[in-house]
């Protein structure tokens, strides 16, 4: 069962409302180019949670069977692995803000200059495997199952999903002792007063007993230090990935090279500059950000809405584990949804690719989808949904052909 088939509904719903909330206020909490690249990064990330669950059921069950512990699950043992979880968590959290190879897993949830539900959808592709592979094992080891710490996991992420909202102010005495808005803001802030600090994300004991806490004041500029000025879900997820990368290449130095993966954030090889001057202050508030912004394709908002709408029902036939789809297939399905995201980006950017990649990305998607609907016996090629998947190809060409693509006119 794969548990967040379940859970994206909720988190969805919960989405809508806050969009509609903010757009009947006019509060300006969704920019819309910034709404999108946190949608597309979310549904890019639902994919790469297919590869999880199988690493999840595969190694975790090789080591359950091994664990001279079973724990029963039951409602109190369920209590248990929930504060045990938040606990490996918070510490896993932790790591990420402190060495470079777990940052590099972690940033691209931080990359948003903007704080609404939707970024907390902007999931890092690879901070689920991260954290399985590094932390959550130890679950296992003590005795629960692979399903119940999977499972448990996407219930953890859930209860800190509501968190990423600049809607919900203080909350009085619930602050003393769970995570809340104000907590996470902190949390996602970059003046720096604020950095590295509310590492919690469902009981916020661990940051005030550990020393990481910090109480909301100053209002909160949210982003990074090196922010990925771009929408293309890609460079934001791989951004710093690269960064390293590029100073492993470029330093002298062997072991460098190697330690570079596993050092404190910040650090450089001994004969590169650094990032920082010992003087410098680390971070910056409101008065000093310079948001990114970029000049869409025209018409292309109207356009981009109706396709996420179109994107979320493609992916969760994607990773709906009640279908009868082998590995190929939702591999194939998910480079579709890739090329989606890619797209998407590309259209907020007005990248000259765009126009290509688009078309290319409908008729794959499109084409993929009826091969296989009709080779897992779903449905069939002279079926009704072939022709449904057509004409939705069909009008989306057509549209972003004619209306967003519309080449410009040339006087004489």
């Amino acid at each position: 069962m794969n548990v967040y088939v379940f859970i994206t509904p909720i988190v969805v719903l919960l989405l809508v409302l806050e969009i509609i909330y903010s757009v009947r206020v006019k509060n300006g909490k969704y920019p819309f180019q910034d709404t999108i690249s946190n949608l597309g990064t979310g549904i890019g990330n639902q994919c790469i949670n297919l590869g999880v669950a199988f690493f999840v059921y595969k190694w975790y069950g090789w080591l359950y069977e091994i664990t001279p512990f079973e724990i029963p699950i039951v409602w109190y043992t369920l209590i248990i692995l929930l504060l045990l979880q938040d606990f490996v968590f918070y510490w896993f959290h932790r790591v990420g803000h402190t060495i470079n190879v777990f940052w590099a897993a972690h940033m691209a949830h931080h990359s948003s200059e903007e704080m609404n539900l939707s970024v907390g959808i902007r999931a890092s592709f690879t901070q689920r495997i991260f954290q399985f592979l590094f932390f959550d094992w130890i679950l296992v080891l003590i005795g629960f199952s692979p399903e119940a710490v999977y499972s448990m996991a996407a219930v953890h992420l859930l209860l800190a999903y509501w968190h990423h909202t600049a809607v919900i102010k203080k909350m009085g005495w619930w602050e003393k002792f769970f995570v809340t808005p104000s907590h996470h803001r902190v949390h996602h802030g970059v003046n720096p007063q604020y950095i590295d600090k509310n590492f919690s994300e469902f009981l916020i004991i661990w940051d005030k007993w550990f020393g990481s806490f910090e109480e909301e004041v100053e209002e909160v500029c949210y982003g990074v230090t090196h922010p990925p000025r771009t929408w293309n879900p890609i460079h934001i997820n791989f951004q710093f990935w690269k960064q390293l990368l590029d100073d492993a290449k470029e330093t002298n130095y062997v072991w460098d090279k190697i330690r570079i993966w596993f050092m404190p954030l910040g650090w450089r090889p001994r004969d590169l500059e650094p990032y920082f001057s010992e003087d410098d202050v680390i971070g910056y508030n409101k008065s000093q950000q310079t948001k990114f912004v970029s000049k869409p394709m025209k018409k292309s908002k109207n356009y981009l809405v109706s396709q996420v709408g179109i994107g979320i029902l493609f992916l969760f036939f994607t990773i709906n584990l009640k279908l009868p789809l082998i590995y190929w297939h939702r591999i194939l399905l998910s480079l579709g949804v890739f090329a989606m995201i890619i797209s998407w980006g590309a259209i907020l950017e007005s990248k000259s690719w765009a126009n290509t990649i688009e078309i290319f990305r409908i008729l794959f998607m499109a084409i993929s989808l009826v091969f296989v609907l009709n080779t897992t016996g779903i449905s069939s090629y002279q079926n009704w949904t072939t022709i449904v998947i057509c004409l939705i190809s069909g009008i989306s060409i057509l549209y972003f052909s004619l209306v967003v693509a519309k080449p410009k006119k040339v006087y004489s």
